[in-house]
């Protein structure tokens, strides 16, 4: 799944109920997250047992509905977490909606150091004193 550089992705908030299509996503897109669904705007649902996930996107024509559903095992829903009862949306990267759609939980990841290409600075690292930060 690839998206454009100019579209905005966001993570609806509340939890959904995933027997809804392209009319009532739409809708909600609208009225509850006061969000235009003609703009061209991805936006991600999630199931209340987050093993559901459904994207909603305007394409010139019409509608897309992408839907998964995990045979086992939950979504990585990126944090804060879902709310119940929630009107507003978390603003997702590219990167963001494959993890999650990948299970990876970034927020249970660690960082690891690695190697950053010296700044022209006499072969210091990243932070002037020959250290990655």
């Amino acid at each position: 799944m690839t998206f454009g550089a100019t579209q905005r992705i966001y993570l609806a908030r509340a939890v959904v109920d995933m027997r809804k299509s392209f009319d009532a996503l739409s809708s909600m897109v609208t009225n509850q997250l006061n969000k235009d669904p003609f703009a061209g705007d991805v936006f991600v649902f999630v199931g209340k047992q987050r093993n559901r996930v459904k994207i909603l996107v305007w394409e010139v024509s019409g509608f897309w509905v992408c839907a998964k559903r995990l045979e086992k095992g939950a979504f990585a829903v990126p944090r804060p977490l879902l709310e119940k009862e929630s009107k507003s949306v978390l603003p997702l990267s590219p990167a963001d909606v494959h993890l999650l759609l990948e299970g990876i939980d970034v927020h249970a990841a660690t960082y690891k150091r690695h190697y950053h290409r010296p700044d022209g600075n006499g072969g210091a690292g990243v932070d002037g004193k020959g250290a990655f930060s």
